[in-house]
């Protein structure tokens, strides 16, 4: 690290030798970092990667944890187990260890698929930073452009310098250039192209207000909406409690109109048990019964007396 210090402050104090006699050197310098994750394509990718790295280390976990029930198994067991099934087991589980051991290298190895995917992932990025910074470098005139997040020490460097956000626009205009069709997408991103750094910073600060004040304004439309709708629920509950205790009153008349009705003359008796008639008064059947067995007595004595006549006559 100290080396490379010592070179980079010789490589100046060479330049700024030279420049006494020629121009001042410009120099600016990059943030890889800064850019890998401001770019949507890498951010989409390293999420796909993630995901991958946490399906490998779930396995591995799977896969220890059967060892070590394997290894609980065996010590459980070994009592009840001869030499020759306990060096069986032990070197079934060495096998597993050793496959373990095989995939993690595999995946996560100097030469593992992690290292392959990451490269693959991240080597489209680079060429891209690296056309942009040769662009600008171009276009402004620099002699260096350094990369911050390298192991390059920069102890200080001035943001006036920083010309990753230029970067960043050129990769983004570069991506727009492969994807408009239409002729007024390719109008929009010439206009674009035609912005600044600062300008751009603008209109996006202007855009996300904009889409704040949207945003906002969509909250307070649902928050109004959730008020009335609140409101309105409110009346509907009422409504209809209301009337259901219209309905009970409704049939609570009605069953009272209709046992006054089935009591009859009943009414004014003193009232006796649940269920049974007052002392003394007759159910409309019971009264009913006791007409016809009225009728049929009245009918007896009438054919009695008929019969009595004729005898007497004989």
């Amino acid at each position: 690290m100290r080396t490379h210090v010592f070179i980079f402050s010789l490589i100046l104090v060479m330049l700024g030798a030279e420049s006494k006699a020629q121009r001042s050197i410009r120099i600016g310098y990059v943030d890889m970092n800064y850019i890998l994750e401001n770019v949507p394509e890498y951010q989409e990718a390293q999420t796909q990667l993630d995901k991958r790295v946490a399906e490998w280390k779930s396995e591995i976990e799977k896969r220890n944890n059967e060892v070590e029930q394997m290894k609980q198994a065996l010590e459980n067991e070994r009592v009840l187990l001869t030499q020759e099934l306990i060096k069986e087991r032990e070197d079934e589980i060495r096998f597993m260890q050793n496959e373990i051991l095989e995939y993690q290298q595999k995946r996560f190895g100097p030469e593992g698929d992690l290292m392959k995917q990451r490269s693959v992932l991240i080597e489209p990025i680079q060429d891209q930073v690296f056309n942009a910074v040769q662009e600008i470098g171009n276009a402004r005139q620099y002699d260096f452009v350094l990369d911050k997040s390298s192991d390059l020490v920069m102890l200080y460097a001035d943001k006036r310098h920083d010309v990753s956000d230029q970067v960043l626009l050129s990769i983004k205009r570069s991506s727009k250039r492969t994807q408009v069709q239409s002729r007024s997408d390719k109008e929009d991103l010439e206009r674009s192209e035609s912005l600044s750094v600062e300008e751009v910073r603008e209109r996006e600060s202007r855009e996300a207000a904009a889409e704040a004040k949207q945003t906002e304004r969509e909250q307070l439309i649902e928050a109004r909406r959730a008020t009335r709708d609140s409101i309105q629920n409110a009346k509907k509950e009422e409504f209809e409690r209301r009337r259901r205790e219209i309905l009970e009153e409704r049939q609570r008349r009605k069953d009272s109109i209709e046992a006054a009705r089935s009591g009859g003359n009943t009414s004014s008796n003193p009232p006796g048990l649940p269920g049974e008639n007052p002392p003394g008064t007759l159910t409309p059947e019971q009264r009913r019964q006791q007409i016809l067995e009225e009728r049929q007595r009245r009918r007896d004595s009438i054919l009695e007396s008929r019969k009595k006549k004729k005898d007497s006559i004989k």
